[in-house]
């Protein structure tokens, strides 16, 4: 029992390692990530906007990781084109891209005021 939990975080962690490495939008995410990171030291968010800031980034880091597991489930049972597979495909990078603006507004609604107030 203990070495199947174990191994699970072992699993997870490659498949993480391979969306990085994989998908171009998930290395973009995570430079927005870094970014994020470094603003919020910066302008010295307060655990609040941190917590807020976190669940954001997860949201998009977890949206990406789905959008490419059903890309590559649908390649995987309709190679050929298919409209119903390209719906599919289509509704769930929408869904990362939902995540993304709604990450984009936290992070507007933290950062700008911030930054209008230095000025």
């Amino acid at each position: 029992m203990r070495n199947n939990f174990i191994s699970s975080f072992g699993y997870a962690s490659r498949g993480i390692l391979k969306l990085f490495r994989t998908e171009r939008n998930a290395s973009i995410h995570l430079a927005a990530t870094i970014l994020v990171i470094i603003l919020g030291i910066y302008l010295e968010v307060n655990i609040t906007e941190w917590c807020l800031l976190v669940l954001s980034v997860g949201m998009v880091f977890g949206a990406e990781g789905l959008n490419t597991a059903i890309e590559q489930i649908v390649d995987l049972v309709s190679p050929e084109i298919h409209d119903k597979a390209g719906m599919a495909k289509d509704i769930a990078a929408g869904g990362v891209l939902l995540s993304a603006i709604c990450a984009a507004i936290v992070g507007a609604l933290i950062f700008v005021p911030k930054i209008v107030m230095m000025f």
